[in-house]
């Protein structure tokens, strides 16, 4: 019997879970110094591009992300994201300061002053060294870059383990590529890959 070809769907629900899963797996076989020599890596790769603004975004990472924890240490003041119904907004706030969002990912206050930072890092699953990036599917990051850029400019740098780079991903005429990404390893100038 021969069975006609399916209508080819969407690949980006299962490449979030190969690179979910490479990622799980990645940081389950890392001490917890071995996880934060890493992190210390990072700050040192992406100190470069992440010196001489005045305001930069970050993220509180969970679970097996990757944590910005130690770039942030070196800059004065930072913004983290909050999520209000399908937008994410910045806010200046501490660390201390933040509490369980919508996801359960700590954010600011709703009364922490809202911000456009003009150098954003940016959480992923997966990127390429073109900067297309494969987030979790729910879009915030993508409309809120549209949001920011429509007024100014802001670098944007994805932060990755290695694992998650990828040779090619599928992307949508939505998706924003991002300017940078930094791993504990290296610094990609995504821009000179597109």
């Amino acid at each position: 019997m021969v069975v006609p070809p399916t209508r080819m769907t969407d690949p980006k629900p299962q490449l979030r879970w190969l690179f979910r899963d490479a990622r799980r797996r990645f940081v389950a076989g890392l001490s917890q110094p071995e996880r934060d020599a890493l992190h210390r890596d990072l700050a040192r790769v992406a100190s470069p591009v992440v010196t001489g603004f005045a305001l930069p975004g970050s993220y509180a990472a969970v679970g097996d992300e990757i944590d910005p924890v130690e770039i942030e240490h070196r800059v004065a003041r930072i913004a983290f994201p909050r999520v209000d119904g399908q937008t994410l907004t910045f806010h200046r706030s501490r660390w201390d300061e933040l509490v369980p969002g919508k996801f359960g990912i700590p954010e600011p206050l709703p009364s922490a002053p809202m911000v456009s930072p003009d150098l954003l890092l940016v959480p992923l699953l997966a990127v390429t060294r073109a900067g297309v990036r494969l987030g979790q599917g729910k879009g915030y990051y993508d409309r809120a870059l549209a949001a920011l850029l429509t007024s100014s400019p802001v670098r944007t740098i994805g932060i990755a383990w290695d694992c998650q780079i990828a040779d090619t991903l599928p992307a949508d005429a939505w998706d924003i590529a991002v300017d940078y990404i930094a791993t504990p390893t290296r610094l990609v100038d995504c821009r000179a890959f597109r």
